[in-house]
């Protein structure tokens, strides 16, 4: 892990750049952290769009989280941003759109090319991300996840041990094969889903919570598109992780 770049932005918080290999990513720490009073860390997942374009909402993210005194940290995606183009990724986000476009319902195929490489991909590397940053003396644990591709979260609730809670968003097309995986979740749950989200199958986001073998899920439903969860949806999520993770 090697840091390429440290800001203290005007709260306190310190926002360091860092490189992983090729991977790109960005710590937040608290002021309160140090070595002789680690914090928790909470994993920001986002949508394949690339860090500089997702940088606002992340930042606001790792503002609020800072202020309930956990580190937060995110890193780009495969085939996302400055890293290189994946063109079977490529083709499978050009048929989502055309089918998109054109009315269809979206097919199996395209979700399971779309979704299952990635999740495949970005596991693995979240995980390594965070092997290097729990080395550092100020972070310390436990674990949470937030938000991004569900399917990557489910994942890694699936395979990570320490993952102790996660927030989910219902708000990606999720392949059938990861129904399975759901089930294989014991962690706590809190997912946001926005009743209206136009690029959602809602009953399908119903289904995949009914299938998390969590014994503490919740789900908080909200009326709305994709883009419009409020405000106090985020302060719900806030609460979940300090009551997990302090």
């Amino acid at each position: 892990m090697h840091f390429t770049s440290e800001q203290h932005l005007d709260d306190g918080v310190v926002e360091r750049e860092f490189t992983l290999g090729e991977i790109p990513g960005i710590l937040w720490t608290p002021a309160s952290a140090s070595t002789s009073a680690p914090v928790p860390l909470i994993l920001l997942g986002h949508p394949p769009l690339g860090l500089r374009t997702m940088y606002p909402r992340l930042v606001d993210r790792a503002r609020h989280s800072a202020a309930e005194g956990f580190a937060t940290a995110t890193i780009e995606l495969p085939g996302s941003g400055d890293r290189p183009r994946w063109p079977a990724v490529e083709r499978a986000r050009a048929d989502l759109r055309r089918a998109m476009q054109a009315g269809e319902s979206v097919s199996d195929g395209i979700v399971d090319a779309l979704i299952l490489p990635l999740v495949d991909r970005a596991v693995p590397e979240w995980q390594a991300a965070l092997d290097a940053i729990l080395a550092l003396p100020e972070i310390g644990g436990p674990v949470a996840y937030s938000g991004g591709v569900i399917s990557i979260g489910i994942r890694l609730a699936v395979v990570e041990p320490r993952i102790a809670a996660a927030v989910l968003f219902a708000g990606s097309f999720v392949p059938r094969a990861m129904f399975g995986e759901a089930r294989q979740v014991t962690i706590p749950l809190h997912v946001m889903l926005q009743w209206d989200d136009e690029g959602n199958d809602r009953q399908a986001a119903l289904d995949l919570f009914d299938a998390f073998g969590s014994e503490e899920k919740s789900l908080h439903a909200n009326m709305g598109g994709h883009t419009g969860v409020p405000q106090f949806a985020g302060d719900v999520a806030a609460r979940f992780f300090t009551r997990h993770l302090k």
